[in-house]
């Protein structure tokens, strides 16, 4: 068991204001596996405090754009050292199958931060602009002091999407992960200590919603970051409302995947149950509404059935397994009651639809497709978070257009068919964030993030940088050059 007794705040491990923890318990066997401290309200002001000195006293906001970019590389390798490490502690605390903790939970960080590494080189933090009456300095400013709240179920990789472009900028950061996932968190603790970044410009503070409510309005908040619930994105977009308060907002999903006529389902389908059932289907980019043609459906749904029925549902430590547990037996009961909304409304249970047989322990749910769904179904329009997809039949291609958009989401989608211009044509018409054609890539360098009820602002790209730094103009007097 993995037990942690101190809380990284101001660049040391520090005993926690309060004696609470949280018991991290393995959603495959039930058991305990690991304890971390709680943090209470006395240590999220420490953490603030210590963010706040290291912000406005320096000395990572003064640094050069390379000096961050060197303490962010040794903080890469750092991880990349540990990989096995980090992926066995994510499958172990949540779940996730192992081949993806080490491709989509820490490969996939570091390579966002190597990507946000480059930036803090590349980027033109000040430059001069020729004005009417003088030169104009604009300089690209840290934000100041960013609070980070990160979900559980890619807890290292959504971290870095707010920790990567906020080192890069020069701000300082008090990161709250998830109650479910606090050990990984300790482990990217260890890493930054190691990696020689500044004392303060990092903070680590596991604690729950009201703590992190008190969080993201304490005073010495410069801006807040937060993935998780389209719910308690509304309840963090009121609150910073309140306080003029930049916010950046990553919320839910209810994805469509496009299959147009002329699909060849046998490249396409292993790719399109690939993102349906991601982490468990505990994505909030997976494509759960798969669009078949009438005139295809019962082929697309049989091969459909025949492609998640191949997945191999066990122990998320053991190499083979493709679809752990659940988080926990509360977010079983949620997808539960999905199963038998989608039941009592009319679709057909094609396959799964219960626990499967064999696991007396753990928080299984057997990957599941509805048939003859739709889309004015709970299951086609709200996010279930489990190893759940919905086959939904469409007429043309406008039909199809129309029943992807017909969601209060806007995160992400894709599109399956032999000609790629006419698949940018559909993707053009799709009022979502992110969209792909014949694949399925979250790419560094573009914009992330989502339309409607997905959230405000983004994150990748240069407009991920973006979101962590103020705009300031500095005007000159005429004739007066200034030094490089």
């Amino acid at each position: 068991m993995l037990t942690y007794d101190t809380l990284y705040i101001g660049g040391e491990w520090v005993a926690p204001a309060e004696k609470q923890v949280f018991d991290v318990v393995s959603p495959a066997s039930e058991e305990v596996v690991g304890r971390v401290p709680e943090a209470s309200k006395a240590d999220v002001d420490a953490a603030v405090a210590a963010a706040r000195k290291a912000f406005d006293e320096g000395p990572w906001s003064r640094t050069t754009g390379d000096e961050r970019a060197d303490a962010m590389a040794r903080l890469s390798a750092i991880i990349n050292e540990r990989t096995e490490d980090f992926a066995r502690t994510i499958s172990t605390e949540m779940g996730s199958p192992l081949g993806f903790s080490r491709m989509g939970q820490v490969l996939a960080a570091t390579m966002a931060l190597d990507f946000f590494t480059g930036l803090a080189r590349e980027t033109a933090w000040e430059e001069t602009r020729a004005g009417l009456l003088g030169p104009t300095v604009v300089r690209r400013a840290p934000v100041g002091v960013v609070a980070a709240i990160v979900p559980w179920n890619v807890p290292i990789y959504v971290s870095m999407l707010k920790l990567a472009p906020a080192l890069a900028a020069g701000c300082t950061v008090v990161l709250k992960p998830a109650p479910a996932s606090p050990i990984s968190a300790q482990l990217l603790g260890e890493a930054i200590e190691a990696a020689g970044i500044p004392a303060g410009v990092v903070n680590i503070v596991p604690a729950d919603r009201a703590v992190g409510e008190y969080l993201v309005t304490h005073p010495g908040i410069d801006k807040v970051s937060f993935t998780g619930s389209t719910a308690a994105g509304r309840r963090i977009a009121s609150l910073c409302g309140e306080n003029l308060r930049r916010v950046t907002l990553e919320l839910g999903g209810k994805s469509a995947a496009v299959l147009l006529p002329d699909v060849d389902l046998a490249t396409a389908l292993p790719q399109v149950i690939n993102v349906g059932l991601m982490n468990n289907g505990q994505a909030c980019v997976a494509q759960t509404r798969i669009l078949a043609p009438r005139d295809r459906y019962r082929e697309v749904v049989d091969a459909v059935v025949e492609q998640v029925a191949a997945q191999i549902v066990g122990d998320p430590l053991d190499e083979a397994t493709t679809i752990g547990p659940l988080v926990s037996s509360t977010q079983r009961e949620r997808v539960e009651g999905f199963l038998a909304a989608g039941k009592k409304e009319g679709a057909t249970v094609a396959l799964g639809g219960g626990r499967p047989k064999g696991f007396d322990r753990g928080w299984y749910v057997e990957p599941t497709v509805f048939s003859d769904v739709d889309n004015k179904m709970t299951i086609a329009q709200e996010e279930i978070f489990g190893p759940v997809l919905s086959v939904i039949p469409y007429g043309d291609v406008d039909d199809a257009v129309a029943i992807a958009n017909d969601s209060r989401y806007g995160l992400s989608g894709s599109v399956w068919t032999a000609d790629a211009d006419a698949g940018l044509g559909i993707a053009r018409r799709i009022r979502t964030g992110t969209f792909n054609v014949n694949t399925f890539m979250l790419e560094n360098c573009a914009p992330f993030g989502g339309f409607k009820e997905s959230g405000l602002g983004r994150e990748l790209g240069p407009e991920g940088l973006a979101a962590y730094v103020e705009y300031q103009s500095v005007n000159l007097p005429y004739g007066y050059t200034p030094a490089s």
